[in-house]
């Protein structure tokens, strides 16, 4: 039975956070054109805005000054397809937050330890699922109407429930489990589950991080933390998603995004300090891509075009030196911007702590 929470935000009373603050960088705020990227600084308590036509930040928002604590984990991004409107889930605050072009803060929902959000393709809904963090949440993903910010959830029966994305029709939306090797598929509509067992993957789990789905709908990838490994699905009959094979690749593969022709997977590879390119037509590593800044990459995301493979990086350990102060404790993040023709890195921009989801609109400008 779903259950329905209503939101907050600046019209109502359950909230006081009625205006956005602002951390300028670079001694003042630069003129942005857009389109923007935003990226979760988890250890920051911040969310980095940058102008993808310069590669420049525009604006840090400074969650600490909207009355959150520094440990409010803000950890995923998504994005309306046009740029109109952008959201982040904070773990330890339980809120999913809803922001405007403009960066002004809209509304928030309150949801236990969100972790990943999926945009639906079609309806106006936004799918939260749980965060790593959680240790033993509820069973159930969240689905939020993205006007009102009134939240259903949904049970999906599995324990901690993290990976979720959408099909491209925007009838399915898959999830799957950290704790046991457990794939489900949700009838957006309905919020029906059916569940899937895979075998044994050995002594653990295979930890299923995140799913990209073909752009015909056909196939699932997952990557799976603890096994290295990325998972490939038939989802032709999506209530039945049939795992196929299993590629072997970097330590600790993160987060994949499909090329919008289908034939390349790209993902970051957390535990290796690299990216991967599968190739979907023969499902071989194409190629591994190494280099400055790669510093336990997290979040990954195309630009609308195509052209453009922009990857957040923790950097947890400091093993990317950091040139800029932006006033945070611990090392900076980074987005790598990899050009997909030539498979190089191209530039590098610094941002707050622990650059983990990133995300940008879909449809080009």
């Amino acid at each position: 039975m779903a259950t329905v929470v209503l939101a907050f935000g600046t019209l109502g009373c359950a909230s006081s956070r009625t205006a956005l603050v602002v951390s300028e960088s670079g001694g003042g705020r630069s003129t942005g054109s857009g389109p923007y990227l935003y990226v979760a600084n988890q250890e920051a308590a911040a969310v980095t805005v940058i102008d993808q036509a310069t590669n420049e930040i525009w604006e840090i928002i400074d969650l600490e000054a909207m009355g959150y604590g520094a440990n409010a984990k803000p950890h995923h991004i998504a994005v309306e397809p046009d740029g109109s409107f952008w959201y982040v889930s904070l773990i330890a605050a339980n809120e999913v937050l809803k922001f405007d072009r403009d960066n002004e803060f809209v509304a928030g929902v309150e949801f236990e330890r969100p972790g990943l959000l999926a945009i639906h393709p079609t309806e106006n809904w936004l799918f939260v699922g749980r965060s790593m963090a959680a240790v033993n949440p509820p069973q159930r993903i969240g689905r939020i109407d993205r006007t009102s910010m009134e939240i259903e959830e949904f049970e999906v029966f599995i324990p901690r429930p993290h990976a979720l994305r959408a099909s491209p029709d925007g009838r399915w939306i898959y999830t799957g489990s950290l704790g046991e090797n457990s794939v489900v598929t949700v009838e957006a509509e309905s919020g029906d589950a059916e569940l899937l067992r895979l075998g044994s993957s050995g002594t653990m789990p295979h930890t299923l991080v995140q799913y990209a789905v073909s752009p015909d709908g056909r196939t699932l990838v997952a990557t799976a933390e603890m096994t290295a490994k990325l998972l490939v699905f038939d989802v032709s009959d999506p209530r039945k998603p049939d795992l196929k094979l299993q590629v072997d690749v970097g330590a600790r593969p993160w987060h994949p995004v499909f090329s919008a022709d289908g034939r390349w997977i790209w993902f970051g590879n957390l535990g290796a300090n690299e990216v991967t390119l599968v190739d979907a037509r023969d499902w071989t590593v194409a190629a591994v891509i190494r280099g400055e800044g790669l510093a336990e990459p997290h979040g990954s995301v195309l630009s609308a075009d195509g052209r453009r493979l922009y990857v957040a990086n923790r950097n947890e350990k400091g093993s990317f030196m950091s040139t800029q102060d932006f006033g945070y404790d611990g090392p900076n993040g980074t987005v790598v911007v990899i050009d997909t023709s030539t498979r190089e890195i191209i530039d590098v921009i610094e941002t707050p702590p622990y650059a983990a989801g990133i995300a940008l609109a879909t449809e080009p400008r």
